[in-house]
């Protein structure tokens, strides 16, 4: 039923005009459409939706998670554009700077202007 459906994940923030600027100007992803709800970004294989809400920043977990082959040179980039990676004391991970790494899998997490946890990270075996 849901496995092949297109998959929105949906993010509120808590100004949407501030948050275009992390979005589109620190992360570089593109808009796709826009509404009076909020706004859409195509990215990857689906869409990101952030929408104004005062429970922006809410979630104590990650919202969503970018999946790359490689994230080293991402981190630096995000870094150079002043992205603040967080750490966390994760049971069987080593770190490298802001990367953990568990078994087969790196991961950098880090956070919107609202306190919305992303994270990047290799592929799944």
């Amino acid at each position: 039923m849901l496995n092949d459906s297109k998959f929105l994940a949906t993010v509120a923030v808590r100004d949407l005009e501030k948050a275009t600027l992390f979005y589109e100007g620190i992360l570089g992803l593109k808009r796709a459409a826009e509404n009076p709800r909020g706004i859409t970004y195509k990215t990857g294989g689906g869409n990101l939706f952030i929408y104004q809400s005062p429970t922006a920043g809410s979630s104590q977990a990650s919202v969503a998670t970018w999946e790359l082959e490689s994230i080293e040179g991402t981190v630096e980039l995000l870094k150079q554009k002043g992205v603040i990676f967080e750490t966390y004391d994760i049971p069987g991970a080593t770190w490298q700077g802001d990367i953990a790494t568990m078994g087969d899998v790196q991961v950098a997490w880090f956070k919107d202007p609202d306190g919305n946890l992303y994270s990047i990270g290799t592929p799944q075996p």
